[in-house]
């Protein structure tokens, strides 16, 4: 079931997108080792987790069998846990903070251990989200390279829909990161959608997007 609900999903968003097809991030946020090998083992190889700590316990007995999974973090990034992320997590797309971008990259380069980073645009201006201002944002983008290492590269601007749902808004915000994206930076990949509103982020630029369970289903762990 997980395998058909992935492919459904990424059928759509081909008919949408067939050129550039965004790249579909199954998120296993507290889903068990069980459906994980499930989807393993019908080919799926691109998963996202929220935790770090969590992802870890779940995927660093997997890689060894499945060599060629791509591990993508999504949750916020706190500079207190970052340095967990290396060695498992091949992107991370929760980036808010300058002193989490700086950090970031001393442990990356610390560590010699290689990491591609999203920086996460607070568009809603909600208090509960973690994420750049849109000023804020619009002041580092020209000077990115400077902030890039070796070892942790600038991929990409991601961001979230409003905590409402509301799906108008959400594409208002989606489309303004693309819009900043097209202005300020347009090598940069956007990661915009989740089970919710992954058609609206496909229609509106996005370059992955992270489902979680409308592919996996109800979450089980605590």
């Amino acid at each position: 079931m997980i395998n058909e609900n992935y492919q459904f999903i990424l059928e759509q968003i081909r008919k949408i997108r067939p050129q550039n097809t965004p790249k579909l991030i199954a998120v296993s946020k507290k889903q068990p080792l069980s459906k994980i090998n499930e989807a393993l083992n019908s080919g799926l190889r691109i998963f996202g987790e929220n935790q770090i700590k969590e992802g870890i316990e779940k995927f660093s007995s997997l890689q060894t069998n499945f060599p060629d999974l791509e591990l993508h973090h999504i949750g916020p990034v706190q500079s207190g846990n970052l340095r967990k992320l290396f060695g498992l997590f091949t992107y991370t797309h929760g980036v808010g903070s300058l002193s989490s971008l700086e950090e970031l990259i001393k442990q990356a380069t610390t560590r010699k251990s290689k990491i591609e980073y999203f920086l996460q645009v607070n568009l809603s201006r909600e208090d509960s989200k973690s994420g750049f201002e849109k000023e804020d944002i619009l002041k580092i983008l020209p000077t990115i390279s400077q902030y890039d290492s070796e070892y942790a590269q600038f991929h990409g601007l991601m961001t979230i829909g409003p905590a409402n749902g509301d799906l108008g808004i959400t594409r208002s915000i989606f489309r303004e990161l693309n819009q900043i994206r097209k202005e300020h930076s347009p090598n940069a990949k956007l990661s915009m959608g989740m089970s919710g509103d992954y058609l609206i982020a496909a229609e509106e630029g996005s370059d992955y997007i992270r489902v979680g369970s409308a592919i996996f289903g109800e979450r089980i762990l605590k």
